[in-house]
């Protein structure tokens, strides 16, 4: 097979080396899906101290990489290894910046110098490449922590015929987080001044990353259809719509993809009993499973069990479910959480773990084992969020047989259809209005159906034939970096 691109894939968090949420998920699969349709990929992230606790077996290729900073010439150390024996992992060694318990901030909040940990994150992509002589023809940037790269190619780097043939692509995950900074930070990115204005990356007198990443790259896409529509208006673009619509022709969307070789229910081996859309009596069983994990009583097998793994945060639809709860459980149900988030958040839900404890199993914390359990053991998945730029919980849940309530916001909206019962069609349930109500009554239709054992197995058939694979958002990937190899 031949090489399609070269392309240098940068993101500050890649699983399974360093996760705080659904990027890392992206940046560790979509990589291995390139290499297989024959693009040479590089990965590119931070060494940080999580990474260095895993113990890997990776060598240091470079001892000192020079990289240009304000203050002069910093010094990074460059280790490796490989993505699964096939795709390099580069690791940006720092220890000022990025030897420390978190990967963005404490519970203080966040670090004040993530400004200068991502300045000198972006400055030494581009020294590295130098330095491998690994000319990419693309380099993906993934969210604010690298909007700097493409700023950086237009400007400092735009005589450098290193780089004369490199094209950027920007990945927007969740425009809520933008890296925003104090005019007096732009000082320090060693950018012209030119590129401190409306167009460029100042956002009302301040310096903005994000803003960078969408007024430089060639192309930037989003992970969802609907998000990249919702982003341009401005409920949903944060204050970045005006430029969004102004690149509008550049903006593209192509939805993630999930991994079936972790979340699968025929292969899973963290779930109880495995089974298939062929057969789905094992389904049953990790249900009991899952509530003995909960010390719940196996009595409500024969009840409908609805669960959420999620961040406790408004953006997740929380309070929708806070505001309901007590009339969800009047239709004598089973229900289990999984998840941490806002203080607030934990004491309401620990609250009403005491209120019903035939009833409510409540987990504050983040455990993968334990996710895979409740996706496999629930019969209904919630996810009411106010806003979701994809979504990967839901997808996993259509796979597993567990029906999922959805907002239609975003990626949800994308991927979940409303069951239409005269025809049998659709993969779950949906509503529009972010309103208790809304989320209510759809629910209650949920649970309607759910009584009628043989039109849930026919929504159940219908959710678990869905194939949302990698391989089909990676040819999408392709198809983007033809464009932006294509710009002038």
């Amino acid at each position: 097979m031949g090489i399609d691109f070269k392309i240098m894939f940068v993101s500050s968090e890649v699983a399974p080396f360093a996760k705080t949420g659904g990027l890392a998920d992206v940046s560790g699969s979509l990589p291995k899906h390139l290499k297989n349709l024959g693009c040479d990929v590089r990965i590119v992230l931070p060494f940080y101290r999580m990474v260095q606790d895993q113990r890997l077996q990776h060598e240091t290729i470079i001892e000192d990489l020079d990289v240009p900073s304000k203050g002069g010439i910093l010094k990074a150390k460059i280790k490796q290894l490989s993505l699964e024996g096939c795709v390099p992992v580069y690791f940006i060694s720092y220890n000022d910046f990025y030897d420390r318990g978190n990967l963005y901030g404490d519970l203080n909040g966040d670090y004040p110098d993530n400004a200068e940990r991502f300045i000198f994150f972006c400055r030494s992509i581009l020294e590295l490449c130098k330095q491998l002589d690994f000319q990419p023809d693309i380099i993906h940037c993934n969210e604010w922590q690298t909007g700097l790269i493409p700023a950086y190619i237009k400007t400092l780097y735009r005589k450098d015929q290193f780089f004369t043939n490199t094209k950027t692509v920007f990945t927007i995950h969740n425009i809520a987080y933008q890296g925003i900074f104090e005019k007096e930070i732009f000082e320090k990115t060693g950018l012209p001044e030119e590129v401190f204005c409306y167009t460029g990356i100042e956002y009302y007198g301040k310096v903005n990353f994000m803003k960078a990443g969408i007024a430089y790259s060639e192309i930037i896409n989003t992970v969802s259809q609907k998000y990249s529509k919702e982003i341009q208006t401005e409920e949903y673009g944060c204050g970045l719509q005006h430029i969004l619509k102004d690149r509008s022709d550049s903006l593209f969307s192509v939805l993630n993809g999930v991994n079936y070789h972790e979340w699968n229910p025929e292969t899973d081996v963290f779930i109880a009993t495995n089974y298939n859309k062929d057969n789905v009596s094992g389904k049953i069983e990790c249900k009991k499973d899952l509530l003995r994990n909960f010390a719940l009583p196996l009595s409500l097998t024969e009840r409908p069990l609805l669960g959420i793994i999620s961040r406790l945060v408004e953006q997740k639809g929380i309070d929708l479910i806070v505001e309901t709860i007590d009339r969800l459980m009047a239709f004598n149900i089973g229900f289990v959480l999984l998840g941490l988030g806002e203080e607030r958040y934990h004491r309401l839900f620990q609250n009403f773990a005491r209120r019903y404890p035939e009833r409510v199993g409540i987990r504050i914390a983040y455990d993968n084992v334990l996710a895979h359990k409740i996706e496999a053991g629930v019969d209904i998945f919630l996810m009411p969020s106010r806003y979701e730029p994809c979504g990967l919980n839901q997808i996993y849940s259509l796979r597993y047989g567990t029906i999922p309530i959805v907002r239609a916001t975003g990626g949800l909206d994308d991927t979940i259809r409303d069951y239409d019962q005269e025809n049998e069609i659709g993969n779950g349930f949906k509503f529009k209005e972010y309103k208790t109500g809304a989320f209510l009554d759809k629910t209650r239709r949920a649970l309607n159906v759910f009584e009628n054992e043989e039109e849930w197995r026919q929504i159940m058939r219908n959710a678990m034939a869905e194939d949302f694979s990698w391989e089909i958002s990676a040819r999408k990937y392709i198809e983007l970096y033809h464009k932006a190899t294509s710009c002038p």
